[in-house]
C-alpha cells in the first residue's frame, strides 16, 4: 500500500512538470523559482530580492514581457507584442495624490491663485439652512409623494392583516369559496385505497400536529399539509410503508409555502427517525407537486375563521376554542371530508360561541357566508360529537396542544352535553 501511495504522489507531482522534464525544477537554496516557462536547459533563474518597489519594476521593464502570458507566444516576439506591466501596491492615503510641484508645472500662477482662493472660500462656507415651508401651502393635490399621516400611529406598529381590506372583503371571500371547491379532496377516497385506512391517516395527522409544535410552525401550515395529503391520496394509491413519506413531503411543501423560515429537508428526514433518505423526501415532494398541479394556495378553516372574527368580534378564548374545534376536524376523515372548510369554520364558530357565550349565528354572518343555521346543523352535530369524544380519542396531540396557556387551555373546557341553539 505504501508503494502505491508513493506512486500516486509521484504521478500527482508529474502533473505540474512541463513536457520533456523529469521532475519539478529546484532553484538554489534561499531563492524562489521565477514563474513562467523555463527555456532550454538553462538553469532556473532566481528572482533577486530588491529593497524597493522601483527596482522591482525596473527589472520587469528590462525583461519586457508579461510572465503570465509568456508561454503563449513564440520566443523573440513577446517583447514586441506584450507591454510591460506594473504591480499595484497599496499605499497610505494621500500617497497617490499629485504633488503641488506637478500642479504648478501644468498651471499658470494666476490660475493657481484663483483655485486656491476658491478652495479657501469653501472652507468658510456655512451649511445650508432649512427652507421654511409656509403653513398655507396647498398639498392637497394628488401627488404620490404626499405622505398620508392618517396611517401612522405613534408608538405602535399594528400587524398587517391581508383580510383587513373592507373594500375587497367580499371579493376575497368569493374567491376563497370558489377555490375551496377546486382544491377539495374526494370525500370517499379511502374506500379505493388498498393498503391504508382512516385510522392510519388519523395517526399521520396526529404526528404532523406534534411536528408543527416541535418546530413552532404556523397553524395554517398544518391545515395546508393535511389538504395536500388528502388531495394526493384522492388520486394516488399509497402503500402503508410510504404513507409517512407522503405526510413528510406534504409538510415540507406547506412549510415552504407558508413559513418565513421553513425547516431544512434534513430536519424532516430526522423527524422520521431516518426512515427515509433526503433523496426519497425530495422525490416524493416532486411527485406531490405534479399530482396537485402545483396548486398549493388552498383555502383552509383557519382563513375562513379569520374572516368570521373580523365580522363578529369575540374574546380570545372563543377564538382559541374555534381553532381547537377546527383542528379536531382534521383528525378524522370520516365524516369531515364531506364538508367544505368554510362550513367547518362556521360550525366551529357557532359551537364555540354556544359553549362559552351563547352568541347565535348572526344575520351579517349569514349574508357573508351564505350559510343559514339549518344548513350548518348537520356539520355542527358531527363536530359536537367529536368535541365530546376528544378526551377519549386515541389521538391526543391536538388536545395536548390546546392545553397550554397560549391557547387559554380551551381543550380542558367541558363540552355542552346537548346542543339546542335554533
Amino acid at each position: 500500500m505504501f508503494a502505491q501511495v508513493s506512486a500516486d504522489l509521484h504521478d500527482e507531482n508529474q502533473e505540474n512538470v512541463q513536457p520533456g522534464k523529469s521532475g519539478p525544477s529546484q532553484g538554489p537554496a534561499g531563492g524562489r523559482v521565477v514563474l513562467g516557462v523555463l527555456q532550454g536547459n538553462r538553469a532556473p533563474r532566481v528572482q533577486p530580492q530588491r529593497s524597493s518597489r522601483q527596482q522591482h519594476q525596473q527589472a520587469l521593464g528590462q525583461q519586457g514581457i508579461n510572465d503570465e502570458n509568456f508561454g503563449k507566444v513564440a520566443a523573440g516576439k513577446a517583447a514586441s507584442k506584450q507591454p510591460a506591466f506594473s504591480i499595484h501596491v497599496d499605499e497610505p492615503d494621500g500617497a497617490n495624490r499629485k504633488r503641488p510641484t506637478a500642479l504648478k508645472k501644468s498651471m499658470s500662477e494666476e490660475n493657481l491663485l484663483e483655485l486656491t482662493s476658491a478652495v479657501t472660500s469653501l472652507g468658510r462656507r456655512k451649511p445650508l439652512a432649512p427652507i421654511p415651508i409656509e403653513c398655507s401651502m396647498d398639498i392637497s393635490f394628488d401627488s404620490p409623494m404626499v405622505l398620508d399621516m392618517s396611517v401612522i400611529h405613534e408608538g405602535e406598529e399594528k400587524p398587517v392583516n391581508a383580510n383587513e381590506v373592507p373594500d375587497y372583503a367580499d371579493d376575497i371571500h368569493t374567491y376563497l369559496r370558489e377555490m375551496e371547491i377546486k382544491c377539495r379532496p374526494k370525500a370517499g377516497y379511502m374506500k379505493k385505497q388498498p393498503d391504508i385506512t382512516n385510522s392510519m391517516r388519523a395517526i399521520l395527522v396526529d404526528w404532523l400536529v406534534e411536528v408543527g409544535e416541535e418546530y413552532k410552525l404556523q397553524n395554517e401550515t398544518l391545515y395546508l399539509a393535511v389538504n395536500y395529503i388528502d388531495r394526493f391520496l384522492s388520486s394516488m394509491s399509497v402503500l402503508r410503508g410510504k404513507l409517512q413519506l407522503v405526510g413528510t413531503a406534504a409538510m415540507l411543501l406547506a412549510s415552504k409555502f407558508e413559513e418565513i423560515y421553513p425547516p431544512e429537508v434534513a430536519e424532516f428526514v430526522y423527524i422520521t427517525d431516518d426512515t427515509y433518505t433526503k433523496k426519497q423526501v425530495l422525490k416524493m415532494e416532486h411527485l406531490v407537486l405534479k399530482v396537485l398541479s402545483f396548486d398549493l394556495a388552498a383555502p383552509t378553516i383557519q382563513q375562513f375563521l379569520t374572516q368570521y372574527f373580523m365580522h363578529q368580534h369575540v374574546s380570545p378564548k372563543v377564538e382559541s376554542l374555534c381553532m381547537y374545534l377546527g383542528e379536531l376536524s382534521l383528525i378524522d376523515a370520516d365524516p369531515f371530508l364531506k364538508y367544505l372548510p368554510s362550513a367547518l369554520a362556521a360550525a366551529s364558530f357557532i359551537l364555540a360561541n354556544y359553549t362559552l357565550s351563547c352568541i347565535p349565528w348572526t344575520e351579517p354572518l349569514v349574508q357573508l357566508t351564505g350559510y343559514t343555521f339549518q344548513e350548518l346543523k348537520p356539520c355542527i352535530v358531527d363536530l359536537h360529537r367529536t368535541f365530546i369524544g376528544a378526551a377519549t380519542h386515541q389521538q391526543q396531540s391536538v388536545r395536548e396542544k390546546y392545553k397550554t396557556a397560549k391557547y387559554h387551555a380551551v381543550s380542558l373546557i367541558d363540552p355542552p352535553e346537548t346542543f339546542t341553539l335554533s
